[in-house]
């Protein structure tokens, strides 16, 4: 993981590109037409061939789309089929907005995948003293209350705490509807978009407790 400084350091200078290139894309380059499937965040090991894959990271990650995800989506109104994301809005500063451009970028009846870390089995697990559910990451800790720590702040990387509740709220919120968090996690509602390839980019290795918390959900149809 790169220091906190050195990632405010890059997105101070790269920050105003990023928001232009954004911009530049989303008026010119923009897909109009054709199942339209974008990724938001592949990072480094994430990226999905047949999507367009969007993030920040164009020096040790991948991507389609150099843009910044705090920022409006490079993408005009009504254009996207699905968006998928694992792992990236628990460190977006302004979920509901984050949530309100997915809306606003999706075709009417279009979905979307995310995840993050699953805020609620934290708290069940650290309630229930289940020292081993937490792992040592990102800093060695050896005290539930340390691995507790590492995971919902992740050395101030999480933004947020993720629950089933807040996430339903805020994609309720947006105007989302047919919510359904996965349980379990590793499967989907939605097959028509969110294929085996997808899933395999989800390792879970208790998915009868899962460190990640999934929710799907459907932008309304023009008729509804």
């Amino acid at each position: 993981m790169i220091s906190r400084g050195q990632k405010a350091f890059f997105y101070a200078v790269a920050g105003p590109l990023m928001r232009v290139n954004g911009a530049l894309y989303r008026s010119f380059r923009a897909p109009r037409g054709g199942p339209v499937k974008v990724q938001l965040g592949p990072g480094q090991k994430n990226y999905l061939p047949g999507w367009y894959n969007v993030d920040a990271n164009i020096f040790t990650g991948k991507c389609d789309v150099w843009a910044d995800l705090r920022n409006p989506l490079p993408f005009r109104p009504e254009t996207v089929d699905v968006f998928y994301s694992h792992h990236v809005i628990e460190h977006l500063p302004d979920l509901p907005f984050h949530f309100q451009e997915m809306y606003r970028c999706l075709k009417p009846g279009g979905v979307f995948r995310v995840g993050g870390p699953n805020g609620d089995m934290a708290i069940r697990k650290f309630a229930e003293g289940d020292l081993a559910w937490f792992s040592d990451f990102p800093d060695r800790r050896r005290s539930l209350g340390g691995r507790f720590e590492n995971f919902i702040f992740c050395r101030q990387e999480h933004l947020t705490i993720l629950t089933a509740s807040w996430l339903e709220e805020v994609a309720a919120g947006a105007g989302f509807v047919d919510l359904n968090v996965r349980r379990p996690a590793v499967e989907t509602g939605l097959p028509e978009f969110i294929d085996q390839v997808v899933l395999d980019h989800e390792p879970e290795w208790d998915p009868e407790h899962p460190h990640t918390l999934v929710l799907e959900g459907r932008k309304p149809p023009t008729n509804a």
